[in-house]
């Protein structure tokens, strides 16, 4: 989440600027007179990044709008998640475009802002699905009720009003334009914001993490259950259990790999550091949003049958598709 922020970063809305006598500083906003910005390699890269976000879930959104049965709590969910990266996409694409175009102190809260509630809101909406899949386990008789759905908008509703305060928190005040020995190396972020914002992004992954051990836990133990009552535990259990538990590793493994060193860095970072330590801490982080659609949309059959009427204008019911449950993994 603190990548929102990061995003306009060092770009902000004025040209970067380098101190004179060397660059080990971070990239800052100037109030000088725009002056023509030299392109900034990591900046393309990082509007690249968003193009590619912003395509792949927004044919996410577009196929859960288009589609009236892909209604469930998980699909909400999914949905959520889509358009939170979508979001954050056009923000990535917006920095570049404000940051060489308009380069405005104004201009550049806003899209900080906009970048921090926008990733907030993703990283909130995968903890809103882990804990919809550990509660689609732990209490699997009741999951289909009204408490269940009325738990899941709970959940999004306070997930995006979180990700809209602290995407206010800079806009409203909580930057550095006036006063440059309180920045971090997120500009023009505050070290107590950023340092906020990872603290958030810390708890969460914990949450996650203990959330991912008790499904591994459960899953383990319903294919002992089914082993006791078969008298023994047949290859397809255990290569079924095996799966489970390696796909809840890689999905808490990537997200945990494309978001940990940036959270790190803006903890222990010095805004005097070379600006390449930032860039090359938040790009891997812009990755998790790409990611994302791959592993909570495209993989789900019923997203998969849905792409094929949209782009097909019609179903082959030949080809077999089967409705994963919210629990699959």
């Amino acid at each position: 989440m603190e990548a929102a922020a990061a995003a306009l970063n060092e770009s902000g809305a004025a040209a970067p600027r380098l101190p004179a006598g060397g660059g080990n500083s971070s990239l800052e906003l100037s109030s000088r007179p725009p002056a023509p910005a030299a392109l900034n390699p990591w900046d393309v890269m990082l509007c690249v990044s968003g193009t590619a976000i912003a395509c792949e879930n927004a044919l996410v959104v577009a196929i859960i709008c288009y589609s009236p049965a892909l209604r469930t709590p998980m699909f909400v969910l999914v949905g959520s998640l889509a358009t939170a990266d979508l979001l954050a996409g056009l923000g990535l694409i917006l920095n570049f475009v404000f940051q060489y175009v308009i380069r405005s102190e104004t201009v550049s809260l806003l899209t900080v802002g906009f970048l921090v509630a926008s990733f907030a809101a993703s990283v909130s909406s995968l903890l809103a699905i882990t804990v919809d899949r550990y509660l689609s386990l732990y209490n699997a008789l009741t999951y289909y009720s009204e408490r269940t759905v009325l738990c899941i908008h709970t959940m999004l509703a306070g997930a995006w009003g979180v990700s809209l305060c602290l995407g206010l928190l800079p806009v409203l005040g909580w930057n550095c334009l006036h006063d440059r020995t309180s920045c971090s190396v997120v500009r023009p972020l505050t070290k107590s914001n950023v340092t906020l914002l990872s603290a958030s992004f810390f708890l969460i992954f914990l949450i996650m993490l203990h959330l991912y051990i008790e499904i591994c836990k459960i899953v383990c133990r319903h294919a002992h259950q089914i082993a006791l009552q078969q008298h023994f535990l047949t290859a397809s259990h255990y290569v079924t259990t095996k799966k489970g538990v390696s796909t809840l590793a890689i999905i808490l493994g990537t997200f945990g790999a494309s978001w940990l060193p940036f959270a790190i860095y803006c903890v222990v970072g010095d805004p005097d550091y070379p600006s390449v330590y930032t860039y090359a801490t938040l790009l891997p982080a812009t990755y998790n949003s790409m990611i994302n659609p791959i592993i909570y949309a495209y993989r789900n059959q019923e997203i998969q049958r849905s792409m094929w009427v949209l782009f097909c204008g019609c179903f082959q019911a030949k080809v077999s598709f089967r409705s994963r449950s919210p629990s699959d993994v």
